[in-house]
């Protein structure tokens, strides 16, 4: 009786969590893309946590701080995706959506964080988002397969094995 009382709870928490009626959030920018990484003390973006400032960031002569292979390996893997924007200081590729002629109806967006200056799995993050079109032509999220954004983690991955390949036999 105790395991049925506890499965159920479990249940009824993890459904208002999953069914709270919020919509997702969608970055709309690196800077804030970079703030949802990183977080901040105040809700204006004042002092971080973590890293560094917007105006550190983009100081003269800073250094790119991703690696130069899975940077190019991103932008080429997602080249037929119209981009929002691109941030090579901070890693961050942000897509607009993209409805593929030959799924109308069906629209995505591709949020890229590159982490590391190493050329390392785990230095690529994807985060894919799905709309649907409804009866009323409103645009609704819709669940999307959790391995499509491993997909594309590991089509990145690959092109930037290969650009750093053909970057090692020209030298």
């Amino acid at each position: 009786m105790k395991k049925i009382i506890l499965f159920t709870f479990i249940a009824t928490l993890g459904a208002c969590s999953l069914f709270n009626g919020s919509k997702p959030e969608y970055p709309k920018d690196p800077d804030d893309l970079h703030k949802q990484r990183n977080g901040t003390l105040s809700a204006n973006g004042g002092m971080r946590l973590f890293g560094e400032s917007d105006a550190d960031r983009y100081a003269a002569g800073s250094v790119i701080s991703v690696n130069a292979f899975l940077w190019r390996a991103s932008l080429d893997t997602i080249s037929f995706m119209p981009i929002a924007a691109a941030d090579p200081v901070g890693g961050t590729i942000l897509t607009d959506w993209y409805e593929n002629p030959e799924t109308p109806g069906e629209r995505f967006k591709i949020n890229i964080l590159l982490l590391d200056k190493k050329l390392r799995s785990d230095a690529v993050k994807v985060s894919v988002y799905k709309q649907v079109l409804d009866k009323n032509k409103n645009w609704r999220d819709a669940k999307i397969d959790g391995k499509l954004a491993l997909n594309l983690e590991d089509k990145i991955l690959v092109r930037a094995r290969e650009l750093k390949i053909a970057s090692q036999k020209k030298n």
